[in-house]
């Protein structure tokens, strides 16, 4: 049966709605079952190998996934429906013109950088003021503690490899192209293991939940990213790890509104405390009591601002500021002996005791000639 005819998922031995980390996991299962490390001399299980290589190359790639769901193994042929340049070609192009900044596996010898990781954590607005240290638990690939990240059983060694001459690169022609992509055989490294760790198959790393202590700077806000270097996923076969990368995500507040360095809220306060003027209490995010004083006559919708008690300055000094503003209520339940005070009032209103009110009436008064 020509490799065309063969179901690159029935391979893999996944289903078709298989995720990408049950993908990588039956690669590795048939991996460490075919590796020709494993089956010296036997052509069948070299062959079944470069197979299952080539599969996983396809289906572990969203993009190249895709296309074959769609298409079929005619999306990787010349003239098929990618026009005449396939997806898989179009990579190996672009890997072979730029190298390593669009991570190519590079020349022999260079194990390709582990993957970079993301956590989303979510802390509360205090956490952001004061700053924290959490610890988060992740799971990730480390490297293989008994072959120390080579993938050799320990007191062995490597052999060059035959397919690509060490250089951990083959040569296709495609079309108008020559392109190289790297080793099916040594998968770019350019040597072979003569005796895989039987603990990571000759990966040189293995899947592991680790806990890991996180600082939390003073003044983050929502989006903002925490870089721990090389706490990502561990590179194959002693290859670097990538880098972890924690997104913050700011719990909304009971009280205070973020808007960058600084905090807003609304006060209700009575219609006596706006006429007579009187002061209000919060809860300050440093712990200490914040008083605002409130001018007698302030109007609904006014804001009143403290200089520097707002959030800290990110990686910077001083901090931006609290602004609150005033929202005057209306008493809704009087007593007998409130209403009769607020009729006596009401009768010895003169009308400059609102000016806003006044001007309205005269206004009004002009347009309709009275």
């Amino acid at each position: 049966m020509a490799v065309t005819d063969i179901d690159l998922y029935e391979l893999l031995e996944v289903d078709r709605r298989a995720d990408a980390a049950a993908i990588k996991a039956a690669y590795r299962k048939l991996a460490m079952r075919f590796h020709p490390d494993r089956n010296p001399g036997d052509a069948a299980a070299e062959a079944r190998f470069k197979q299952i290589s080539g599969a996983y190359e396809i289906l572990k790639d969203p993009q190249k996934r895709a296309a074959y769901d769609r298409y079929g193994h005619a999306a990787f042929q010349q003239g098929g429906p990618a026009g005449g340049h396939d997806f898989a070609d179009l990579g190996d192009i672009f890997e072979t013109i730029f190298g390593n900044a669009f991570g190519g596996a590079g020349g022999a010898g260079h194990s390709r950088r582990g993957a970079d990781l993301r956590y989303d954590l979510e802390i509360t607005l205090e956490d952001a003021f004061t700053g924290k240290t959490t610890e988060i638990t992740i799971e990730a690939s480390v490297a293989c503690d008994p072959c120390g990240g080579s993938g050799a059983t320990p007191g062995t060694g490597t052999r060059r490899c035959q397919l690509c001459s060490g250089f951990g690169k083959v040569r296709a022609k495609q079309g108008f192209f020559v392109v190289e992509r790297p080793c099916p055989t040594c998968h770019g490294r350019g040597e072979l293991i003569e005796k895989p760790c039987r603990a990571c198959g000759g990966e040189g790393r293995v899947d592991r939940r680790q806990a890991l202590s996180v600082d939390i700077p003073p003044g983050v806000d929502t989006g903002t990213r925490i870089r721990l270097s090389g706490r990502g996923e561990a590179g194959a076969n002693g290859a670097p790890a990538g880098d972890l990368y924690i997104f913050l995500h700011v719990k909304p507040h009971p009280v205070f509104e973020r808007a960058g360095t600084n905090l807003h809220t609304q006060v209700p306060i009575s219609f006596t405390t706006a006429a007579l003027g009187g002061a209000v209490e919060l809860p300050g995010m440093d712990g200490e009591t914040i008083t605002l004083d409130i001018p007698a006559g302030i109007q609904s919708g006014r804001q009143l601002r403290r200089r520097g008690e707002g959030m800290p300055v990110l990686q910077g000094r001083g901090r931006g500021d609290l602004v609150v503003e005033v929202v005057v209520e209306t008493p809704s339940r009087l007593t007998r002996e409130q209403r009769e005070l607020l009729e006596r009032f009401r009768e010895l209103e003169t009308g400059e005791e609102c000016p806003q009110s006044r001007g309205f009436v005269d206004r009004l008064k002009a347009m309709l000639g009275t």
